[in-house]
């Protein structure tokens, strides 16, 4: 994924680096009481989707779903990227989370997302209770029958969240121009327009 980053867009950088550490400090804080967890292939991207949303707070990448202790970007096999999505119950629900999620990825990839190939990079909703399984089971069958196509990302029970690395936390904010440069470059948009439509 991150190989696809490449020097065209490394003379911009530093500028535009600065601009999104300035507009970082103005962002409101969210009184989040609880966490969802989301594998949609880059964890960046998803990052990004998910704080665009009222009631969301730090959304923070990491690795989940496999057995390794301690994996680092560099060796987690197992595991997917994955998101910690921390957010407020009273504005936003984990049903209108797994929602907006699946309208986010395409969810009839088995074996990755986009350009970004691989066991790590498929997609899982996360589960904590049988509540979340209930919510996550019902919006999986929702969008199957909106785009009249099975769904394969599953649903995980959740078991550990393990933090990745500092560069790629926020990473959408300190380097916008590598960011935007990787996700068009990617494909990501084009195929979720693709599938989802307006939807």
């Amino acid at each position: 994924m991150k190989k696809l980053v490449s020097a065209l867009a490394a003379a911009a950088l530093m500028g535009a680096a600065a601009c999104a550490e300035e507009n970082s400090d103005t962002e409101e804080a969210v009184n989040a009481t609880a966490n969802a967890v989301f594998a949609g292939g880059c964890f960046w991207c998803m990052e990004s989707d998910f704080e665009k949303l009222d009631g969301v707070g730090d959304v923070v990448s990491g690795y989940a779903g496999g057995l390794k202790q301690n994996p680092t970007y560099e060796d987690h096999e197992g595991h997917l990227e994955v998101v910690k999505v921390p957010y407020d119950p009273s504005v936003i629900s984990y049903r209108e989370l797994v929602d907006y999620f699946f309208r986010h990825v395409d969810p009839l990839d088995d074996g990755g997302q986009f350009c970004d190939r691989g066991h790590s990079y498929t997609t899982a909703v996360f589960y904590a209770n049988a509540d979340e399984y209930d919510a996550a089971l019902a919006s999986k069958e929702e969008a199957a029958a909106q785009i009249g196509e099975e769904v394969v990302t599953p649903l995980v029970e959740f078991t550990q969240f393990w933090t990745a690395e500092g560069y790629h936390q926020d990473y959408y904010k300190k380097n916008p121009v590598r960011y935007k440069f990787y996700r068009t470059s990617c494909g990501r948009d084009r195929r979720v327009k693709q599938v989802w439509g307006e939807r």
